[in-house]
């Protein structure tokens, strides 16, 4: 049903990706200026002035299809296992951008070594959580309608 809990956390799931888009993932500050990365790229700020250096694009959709395919497993609840798969292949995916983010992270000027890790960093890791939630959401609905048929 579209009312269980596993659309929460999805939903929730989802809410985290896109959070990725404004939260910061690392940080470096320099002498005269402070940078930072997000999914969108890489951000300068210098005497109170925020420019964006360089543009993450493909990062940028990739963040945003992943987002948008948690909200559409949503709509899969008719389909459990179907949906169970297609959260496995979620989990898959969001791995993989935060393996391309950390590509990116290593592109920061001033090196990883001494960067800052924001809060952007542990962003991909909850949605990872609550797809696993939803997982167990799932098996749990499957046990209540096998326990369910067993009583007919």
């Amino acid at each position: 049903m579209i009312q269980r809990i596993q659309s929460v956390w999805l939903l929730c799931a989802s809410i985290a990706l896109l959070l990725l888009l404004v939260v910061p993932i690392i940080g470096n500050v320099q002498e005269t200026s402070a940078f930072w990365i997000r999914a969108t790229g890489l951000y300068q700020q210098t005497n109170g002035a925020t420019s964006k250096i360089d543009s993450y694009t493909p990062l940028t959709i990739s963040v945003i299809a992943v987002s948008v395919m948690a909200l559409a497993i949503i709509f899969n609840f008719k389909r459990r296992t179907l949906q169970k798969r297609m959260i496995l292949f979620l989990i898959a995916l969001i791995s993989s951008v935060s393996f391309w983010m950390f590509n990116y992270a290593q592109k920061i000027p001033g090196g990883l070594e001494s960067a800052s890790y924001k809060a952007g960093v542990s962003l991909p890791l909850i949605a990872i959580a609550f797809c696993i939630l939803a997982v167990r959401g799932i098996a749990k609905d499957e046990r209540l309608l096998r326990s369910a048929e067993r009583l007919r």
